[in-house]
């Protein structure tokens, strides 16, 4: 069982040697009559004669080549037969030639394979014997000797072989009989043979049948009359100087050259001595071709002459003189063969598209033909340099265009390939054929971003759905390897929602907020985006996206100091002898937005009399604007407007509540109720001010009291002798506690007073107990510089 399946394999090896050994070496051959009465008819059975099953001739895509590219055979894949696509006529296909014989090629693929083969087309009797006229006229001396040869025109058989003429005979035979001759190249000719001496007198004319028969079965026949005119005496025939001329004509010799010039002369005079020439036989070939000048003997050219058509001629020409008698030579004309035919070249197929990663791949079969001869029709075969192809020769004018090396659709998806064949003939003839080979795309090229990274601005506040910027990959592939999807990757960090705030439109990489934004929640958003083709295997790449949150003035400046919660209103200390710029005191204030939305301006709105007071527009310290005097009312009340720099620009207001002292000793006064500004006209309101006022004054003369008690008695304070003060009033260019001119802070003081002063006035203060909220301000500003900056940090 194991011999039997390696037995096929086993026949398979040796029939590709024995096929290539009878490619290179021999011609299988065939036979066929002509005129088979329709297409299909069997010729042979290749398949057995290859060797090869009908399968396996399927498999190798075998089919039938032939020289002239006509397609008269067929082979049939299903059965293996030659067989017939058209009805042959041998005397179309090869005319005169015998044997007759078409040469043809089988092709096999899979591994490649050329059986040169032969198809003789054999000849049948379809064909009568025809003369080139009707009537043949002879003139014959009347002293003609019995025995005396008159050669006669001969009779045109299109067949061959024994179906060409093989005899002659005429009728009646009274005094003639026919006799047929052999010329050299196998054709036969009639001469009519004297029997009798004639006698003008008796007969001047004969009228003759003259039958041609050939050698078919049944055998077929054609006839002339020969007319038969007896002449008085001439007994000098011309004579050729040459029986017979031998002439090289090259086949570009232009229309009218002359080819050759014959001379024949008759010692008679007069009209026996006027000869004139003729052509003694002229098939159509001939005289179509050649032109004969009937006085001169000259032969000139009327065509243009094929050595591939017609290699050679033979012309019989006769010379007759004007007493009947006639002389006759022959005139050989071998064409020579010049470099006329550019290289023929057909191709038998062609693959393409090709994949671009293909290692060696066969686009094209084709073959080379020149109709030259020699030197001028050797040929070679070549291709451009530069392009990624090899030629192969694989059979007797037969090659093979390969790739070499895989190619890269990316770098160029078509190649225009020029097949150059060129002959060695004198001058150089060339023949190109232009191949279009498209590379077939594969996927092996990932998406690429247009960038690594993108940066993409949205300002806050904006509407949901919002389109914030696109992400853009390209593919070098083609089809659907070139189609990108985009998608959203996973965040580095897990508690970041990012499907809840973008989102990415998977066919364009456009990208959308999906909800407002605040800037003074998310300032940044940082993440990945994916581009993937639709290969097979499916290619991706990655971009990193950076969102930055644009901030919108969209929060009011907030006032830090003093507060603003309806408590009890911050009072401000002011001695009368306060110098014009004394500090009363600064407003604080920030903005939650950012740049110049949260730059701050400060300005004074209100105040109870105009020109006392004046805010410092950048850093919000209220000073004095100029000395005060007795005659300035003892309690103030100051609106300060605080504006950012926001467009459009958004504000704050506070009020400061500012006392005239003599001094620091001086019982904190509730404000009068006169001096209340028309806007606090609400009773209640007034009483509650008053109120306030009284608690706060008790408790601050309590402090200054435990203030002083520790004072004295610390020892410094005994070593001076008690707190030592300068007389007079406290100066009026207090020193900015906080250290950047501004009163941000609250502060308790330790107050230290002389023993015997009568009015009680502060001499100096220092800060006790840091204050809650500047505390908390100062967590508040860490992490925020524009908090910091409007702090004066």
């Amino acid at each position: 069982m194991e011999a039997e399946e390696r037995f096929p394999t086993l026949r398979q090896v040796l029939f590709l040697f024995v096929l290539l050994a009878q490619t290179w070496a021999e011609r299988e051959g065939y036979s066929i009559a002509e005129e088979t009465e329709k297409s299909g008819s069997f010729v042979a059975n290749l398949a057995k004669d290859l060797g090869l099953g009908v399968e396996e001739l399927a498999a190798r895509g075998a089919r039938v080549v032939s020289e002239d590219n006509e397609p008269r055979l067929q082979l049939d894949l299903q059965t293996g037969d030659l067989i017939l696509n058209e009805k042959l006529d041998r005397e179309e296909m090869c005319g005169p030639t015998d044997p007759c014989v078409m040469h043809f090629q089988v092709l096999l693929k899979k591994p490649l394979g050329v059986f040169r083969a032969e198809l003789l087309v054999r000849d049948i009797n379809d064909h009568s014997p025809e003369f080139p006229e009707r009537e043949m006229t002879l003139k014959i001396p009347e002293n003609s000797a019995p025995g005396t040869v008159f050669p006669l025109k001969k009779a045109q058989d299109l067949d061959v072989g024994n179906n060409n003429i093989q005899n002659y005979n005429i009728s009646p035979k009274s005094h003639f009989h026919v006799s047929t001759r052999n010329r050299g190249d196998g054709r036969k000719y009639p001469e009519l043979v004297l029997d009798k001496d004639l006698d003008r007198e008796e007969q001047a004319e004969f009228r003759l049948t003259l039958t041609a028969l050939d050698g078919g079965s049944p055998p077929r026949s054609g006839t002339a009359q020969v007319r038969i005119l007896v002449l008085d005496v001439n007994d000098n025939a011309p004579e050729f100087e040459q029986t017979l001329y031998q002439v090289q004509v090259p086949e570009n010799s232009p229309v009218g050259a002359l080819i050759v010039k014959v001379s024949a002369r008759d010692l008679d005079t007069g009209t026996n001595g006027e000869i004139s020439y003729s052509l003694f036989y002229s098939s159509q070939e001939i005289s179509t071709t050649f032109e004969l000048n009937s006085l001169s003997g000259e032969v000139r050219l009327i065509k243009k002459l094929d050595f591939e058509t017609v290699s050679s001629y033979e012309l019989d020409i006769d010379a007759s003189d004007g007493g009947g008698l006639s002389g006759k030579c022959s005139v050989s004309i071998e064409v020579v063969d010049v470099n006329d035919n550019s290289p023929e070249l057909t191709i038998s197929s062609l693959t393409s598209p090709i994949p671009e990663n293909s290692p060696e791949t066969e686009v094209a079969l084709f073959r080379t033909r020149d109709r030259d001869s020699g030197d001028n029709g050797r040929m070679t075969c070549s291709i451009p340099d530069d392009l990624p192809f090899l030629l192969k020769p694989s059979a007797e004018n037969f090659y093979t265009l390969v790739t070499n090396g895989a190619l890269d659709r990316e770098n160029q998806s078509e190649y225009n390939v020029t097949i150059t064949v060129t002959d060695l003939g004198t001058p150089t003839l060339k023949t190109q054929h232009n191949i279009t080979v498209l590379v077939f795309d594969v996927n092996d090229n990932a998406p690429a971003f247009t960038q690594t990274s993108y940066t993409l601005f949205v300002r806050e506040n904006n509407s949901p759905a919002l389109h914030i910027g696109s992400v853009s990959a390209t593919d070098r592939d083609a089809g659907a390897n070139a189609q990108v999807t985009y998608s959203l990757l996973p965040p580095q960090d897990p508690h970041l929602p990012l499907a809840s705030l973008v989102s990415i439109n998977a066919d364009n990489g456009q990208l959308f907020a999906l909800r407002a934004l605040d800037y003074e929640a998310l300032q940044a958003l940082e993440f990945r985006v994916g581009s993937t083709d639709r290969g097979s295997p499916a290619l991706s790449s990655q971009a990193l996206v950076r969102v930055l949150v644009l901030d919108a003035n969209d929060n009011s400046p907030f006032v830090l100091y003093p507060l603003q919660n309806g408590s009890a209103p911050c009072t401000e200390l002011v001695p009368r002898a306060a110098e014009p710029g004394y500090l009363v005191s600064k407003v604080v204030a920030v903005d939650g937005d950012s740049g110049q939305n949260a730059w701050l301006s400060y300005q004074l709105l209100k105040a109870t009399e105009p020109g006392l007071f004046g805010v410092w527009a950048h850093n919000g310290e209220v000073r004095t604007a100029r000395l005060l005097s007795e005659r300035d009312a003892a309690k103030h009340r100051l609106v300060v407007l605080v504006k950012d720099n926001g467009e459009p620009p958004l504000s704050a207001s506070v009020t400061l509540h500012v006392l005239l002292v003599d001094g620091f000793s001086q019982p904190y006064l509730p404000l009068p109720e006169a001096a209340a500004d028309p806007a606090q006209a609400d009773p209640l309101t007034v009483y509650l001010v008053i109120a306030l006022a009284s608690v706060s004054s008790l408790f601050l003369f309590s402090v200054l009291a435990f203030v002083a008690a520790r004072l004295c008695r610390r020892g410094r304070a005994a070593s001076l002798g008690g707190c030592s003060v300068p007389e007079g009033h406290f100066p009026g260019h207090l020193v900015d506690v906080s250290g950047t001119g501004t009163l941000s802070q609250s502060y308790q003081y330790e107050v230290c007073l002389t023993g015997d002063s009568g009015s009680k006035e502060f001499k100096f203060l220092k800060p006790m107990f840091p204050n809650i909220l500047g505390q908390e301000l100062g967590r508040k500003s860490e992490g925020n510089p524009t908090l910091q900056n409007s702090l004066g940090i």
